[in-house]
């Protein structure tokens, strides 16, 4: 009787596990739930084209959404968690344009079809899709990217400065009462996209491939030099080796600086905070190392992944090519201010003239010249830590005795890249 009572109430749970796993994941009657693990970006742009396409789905899917910490370092580590467990309940994933490398790798994410890898691919920077390939393959599908610009005051600079020497000496002549220059120079993955961006202009690589140093010599002291040469010029922001994206938008806001490298969110942020500033404030190419070669400005973004692990991946594909949809990015453009992927759909007014008010070619522009990180590598959190280590704070680099600074990072790039040690 007993056992009876066992086997009876057994049944039932394995009877209820498998109701509650058919409403999870949908019936031959109704739309699978797809979810999107992603931190909860505050325009609610994605929830926007995300509803949008579940309902232009015909019922095959609903694309339902799993946050993720707003910090970067906090949204890997939970996917990491999730995925090296093998968790069948990630199927979307909004992951940051250098983790294409390591995930890919570890066979985390799945990758793209071919007929599907062709209409995501269409009209597309070439810069934003490196950061979507590993080993020549489309792992990922870009949605929304973005750059740096140099912005300037024009009461102060009546013409953009073009290359990084030039600026130091214009912030120089105007002093460091109100010339300041703002950057990125703390302890972190900001840090890594100034050094990158530099050695990038000046004309090498960190790597020249997955698992191997590039960092040519000669090009990589010009960019440590301009590194060194600005963080002990009087014009670095007091702030300079603990400064991030926030500190370098408050720090021009507070009437005190005359540029700042940064992203495209500090204009509408000046407009709202300082609009005395905002009136003076312009935008331009990220400064060139060498006169007469453009700059290499940062690629940042999100791209979708596809969980190996998911039971719904021709579902979570089709959703993937409806999000990125040309229709759908102008909507996350325009209600998030998210650079667009596609080249093309910068020639739209709304983005002139309500997106990007008076700058959007300049946008376009950066993300058409921009440099990738080098997260081909599988290696790249530590190759990022290395970086770190080698450079900071950036005061320490002499730009008149360059050997120590480009040593340090060399082999600090090498024992990362050959997973040597703890970084």
């Amino acid at each position: 009787m007993r056992r009876g009572i066992v086997i009876a109430l057994a049944m039932v749970v394995f009877a209820g596990g498998l109701v509650a796993c058919g409403a999870d994941d949908g019936s031959d009657d109704g739309p699978v739930t797809l979810r999107w693990f992603i931190f909860n970006e505050p325009s609610g742009g994605p929830q926007k084209i995300a509803e949008r396409c579940s309902q232009q789905s015909g019922g095959q899917y609903e694309i339902e959404f799993e946050y993720l910490p707003a910090e970067a370092d906090q949204q890997r580590e939970q996917l990491v968690r999730r995925l090296g467990a093998e968790d069948p309940s990630l199927d979307l994933l909004g992951l940051d344009v250098v983790w294409t490398g390591e995930f890919a790798n570890a066979g985390w994410i799945a990758p793209v079809p071919a007929s599907t890898a062709r209409t995501v691919s269409a009209n597309v920077f070439s810069s934003v899709l490196q950061t979507a390939r590993f080993e020549g393959r489309l792992f990922t599908v870009p949605i929304w990217s973005n750059t740096q610009l140099l912005w300037y005051r024009k009461d102060l600079v009546p013409t953009a400065p073009e290359t990084w020497d030039e600026m130091i000496d214009m912030a120089e002549r105007i002093g460091p009462a109100r010339g300041r220059i703002q950057i990125q120079g703390n302890r972190y993955e900001g840090l890594v996209v100034w050094v990158n961006q530099l050695i990038e202009s000046a004309g090498t690589q960190v790597l020249a491939g997955p698992t191997e140093v590039r960092l040519e010599e000669a090009a990589t002291k010009r960019a440590l030099e301009i590194v060194g040469r600005l963080s002990r010029s009087p014009v670095a922001a007091p702030n300079l080796t603990t400064s991030n994206e926030d500190s370098a938008r408050l720090g021009f806001e507070a009437g005190n600086s005359a540029f700042q490298i940064n992203y495209p969110f500090v204009h509408p942020s000046a407009r709202s905070n300082a609009p005395e500033i905002f009136e003076q404030m312009a935008a331009a190419q990220f400064p060139a190392v060498t006169a007469g070669t453009p700059g290499r400005p940062p690629i940042g973004g999100i791209n979708i992944g596809v969980s190996a692990y998911s039971r719904h991946q021709a579902e979570a594909f089709a959703a993937t090519e409806c999000l990125v949809k040309a229709e759908n990015q102008l909507e996350v453009a325009t209600l998030g201010g998210l650079p667009p992927v596609r080249e093309d759909l910068y020639d739209q007014p709304a983005m002139n003239e309500e997106v990007y008010p008076g700058y959007a070619d300049e946008i376009r522009e950066a993300i058409r010249n921009g440099a990738a990180r080098p997260s081909e590598s599988p290696a790249y959190q530590d190759l990022s830590l290395a970086i770190q280590r080698a450079v900071h704070p950036t005061t320490k680099i002499d730009p008149r005795n360059l050997d120590p600074a480009y040593e340090e990072l060399r082999d600090n790039v090498e024992k990362a890249i050959k997973r040597e040690g703890l970084l």
